[in-house]
């Protein structure tokens, strides 16, 4: 009988800091609870668990009686618990101090919950880079769990991955398991008794070690996971498969890792898993490189070169969308505004954390970027948290500097209640337009991009055939019908005042004074002003009567289509909500409230304008399909410009709906 193969069974829990309540209530009922109550009744079976910190704490809260099952299987030996970052940040993004914040964080939460303080991480969307060991280490980490990938792209190989290895990082050490790809596409689409079987095969070729580490929201939430891995019994027949196996045991990380000895040193190049590398390569790049995996694939080659072909890093989404880019500079500078305060109140240290989480950062098949209810819960703690940061160390009304590291300068005018960010790019558009008191962001919107996945779209849907499920890798569905209009790429910025003349969008304004908000360009003058909760636009022309002008506002407004947001007019009338088109023929006032936001934004013109509204839609894909999500509002105001000395006001002002 060969030696028995440790099973080393990971899963990590986590929703994103702004999902909706009804989101994670069903992820525990399908997920969550029913995992942990099945892994309840076979206290002999050993694993490991990771719960992000901010999930962790809905659960304790809204569901304490399950999250005790989870504690007392801790307490009795058979869980072990690893800590990441608390509010699941990737650690290679944000400061060091951060990093050693964020994970002490979850350590303690989990020493004061279950007495046991985390000897193991999870390192989110397994983003490797070894600048995070010695955060890792100063907080009382030994090791890690990275894809098995990572190491083949340093030269292993498969038969040489049988446990863990050693890094270091200034001669720092940190122990690294490399999670096993067949497990993870296996487990749990593949049936019971065929991963039992190849645990077994494992076993019989002397392998020491079987390293599985994933979502466990594979284990419920997935499209059919429910019914197979619980009504259809997948869960209980595989760990039941496992126990009665004597060519398997099941062990936590901490007990193999004190057991075994490191197979080595190794050191890991920057990377994620190999999907993630793909996903963050933008058209058309991430064309060539499926061309070339697909090739490679025909070939035969595919798993011998696919270490080879890296596709790019986790930080290349923070060039590929400058949205996520805005959001992390602004991370970024707001977290060294933080650090030089003496002793920063909680509340403040929390929302920078909150800000730091990963979700609204990213988009692949998964990531949370097109998703406007993630973004704008990023926006929600990085204004609070320079409101906060405004009452304790005032700042000056009027700042200049390229933040985002674009090579154009961007204007910050403020007052205690609004904030406007215009930048020196040519438009003379604002990029940004916060409101302290609705800790919102108007102009949080996303421009339409062509992704890779929308040359999958024209072969329509594709089901799994063959035995077990599918894993959301292979499936093609529509959530919503798509057509050729709405995945055309937009050419400008998703900004607010971008103008056009005669159709003819304006992209050669200059700054004229770093004193104010002023830009000109041939014929053209145009001064933005904040004053309270009000922001100003002005525009002067010159020799340009006869001609039509135009603005464009994209404005973010939580309601999105839903029934929650609508239109209302001056005489008091509502003709329809945000997800309508709507065109107004002579108007001076239009208001937009929204009961998400509890708030409204007013427009006031001097002059009529011709009022044209359209939601702005984006089409990406998610684990459930293809699907057409909101954007924004995009409104377009529209005046014939009367003479040769013609000026234009247009003010909004953004205010609560209650005082």
């Amino acid at each position: 009988m060969p030696r028995p193969v440790t099973l080393l069974l990971g899963v990590h829990a986590h929703q994103p800091v702004g999902n909706f309540p009804e989101v994670i209530e069903d992820a525990h009922q399908r997920c969550y609870k029913p995992f942990l109550e099945t892994l309840h009744a076979y206290p002999e079976f050993r694993f490991a668990a990771h719960f992000s910190g901010w999930l962790l704490d809905w659960l304790r809260e809204h569901h304490p009686a399950d999250m005790e099952l989870l504690a007392a299987m801790v307490r009795r030996g058979q869980v072990e618990l690893f800590s990441s970052g608390d509010t699941e940040p990737v650690l290679a993004a944000i400061p060091q101090r951060d990093r050693v914040g964020q994970l002490q964080t979850l350590n303690d939460k989990l020493a004061a919950w279950t007495g046991s303080r985390p000897s193991g991480a999870w390192l989110t969307e397994r983003v490797w880079d070894s600048s995070v060991v010695p955060a890792l280490a100063a907080t009382g980490i030994g090791y890690v769990t990275v894809d098995d990938y990572h190491f083949f792209c340093t030269g292993k190989t498969v038969t040489e991955l049988d446990g863990f290895f050693s890094t270091e990082e200034g001669g720092t050490r940190l122990d690294i398991f490399p999670i096993s790809e067949i497990l993870r596409y296996r487990v749990p689409f593949h049936p019971a008794h065929e991963v039992v079987g190849h645990l077994e095969h494992l076993a019989e070729q002397g392998q020491s070690a079987a390293i599985y580490f994933d979502d466990i929201e594979k284990f419920g939430i997935w499209p059919e996971t429910y019914d197979w891995v619980y009504t259809r019994g997948w869960l209980r027949l595989f760990i039941e498969g496992v126990l009665a196996s004597p060519k398997i045991r099941t062990a936590t990380y901490a007990d193999f890792h004190a057991q075994q000895m490191t197979r080595g040193v190794v050191y890991l190049p920057t990377t994620s898993y190999h999907e993630m590398n793909e996903w963050t390569l933008p058209m058309p790049a991430a064309g060539i490189y499926s061309s070339l995996v697909d090739s490679e694939k025909t070939a035969g080659n595919a798993e011998r070169h696919r270490p080879f072909l890296r596709g790019g890093i986790w930080r290349n989404f923070l060039t590929r969308y400058p949205e996520a880019n805005w959001l992390h500079k602004r991370m970024l500078g707001l977290s060294a505004r933080l650090a030089e305060i003496a002793k920063p109140p909680p509340a403040l240290t929390a929302a920078l954390y909150r800000a730091q989480a990963n979700d609204a950062y990213w988009h692949g098949l998964f990531g949370g970027l097109y998703l406007p209810h993630l973004r704008r819960a990023v926006w929600n703690n990085l204004i609070a948290l320079e409101a906060g940061l405004d009452r304790l160390q005032a700042r000056p009304a009027l700042e200049a500097a390229d933040i985002d590291l674009d090579g154009r300068t961007e204007f910050f005018a403020h007052s205690s209640a609004l904030q406007v960010v215009v930048r020196d790019d040519g438009l003379a558009a604002a990029h940004e337009l916060s409101s302290y008191r609705l800790a919102h962001n108007f102009g949080d919107s996303l421009r339409r991009y062509h992704e890779h996945y929308h040359d999958r779209i024209a072969a329509g849907p594709r089901e799994h055939q063959g035995e077990g499920i599918a894993s959301a890798h292979d499936l093609i569905r529509f959530k919503h019908p798509v057509e050729a209009a709405d995945i055309v790429p937009d050419t400008l910025p998703r900004a607010l005042f971008i103008d056009r003349l005669d159709a003819v969008p304006l992209t050669d304004y200059r700054s004229e004074s770093a004193a104010d908000l002023g830009f000109v360009r041939p014929g053209i003058s145009k001064h933005y002003a904040v004053s309270g909760d009000a922001l100003t636009v002005d525009w002067q022309f010159a020799g340009l009567a006869g001609q039509r002008f135009s603005t464009v506002l994209n404005l973010a407004m939580p309601s999105c289509d839903g029934f929650l947001g609508r239109y209302a007019l001056a005489d008091g009338s509502m003709p329809g909500g945000f997800g309508q088109p709507l065109e107004l023929a002579e108007a001076t006032r239009l208001r937009l409230e929204d009961d998400v936001l509890g708030g409204r934004l007013t427009l006031e013109a001097s002059s009529a304008a011709t009022i044209k509204c359209r939601p702005h839609q984006t089409v990406s894909q998610s684990e459930a399909g293809f699907e057409k999500i909101m954007q924004a509002v995009e409104l377009q105001l529209s005046w014939i410009i009367a003479n040769d000395n013609c000026h234009l006001h247009l003010q909004l002002t953004l205010e609560p709906t209650q005082p």
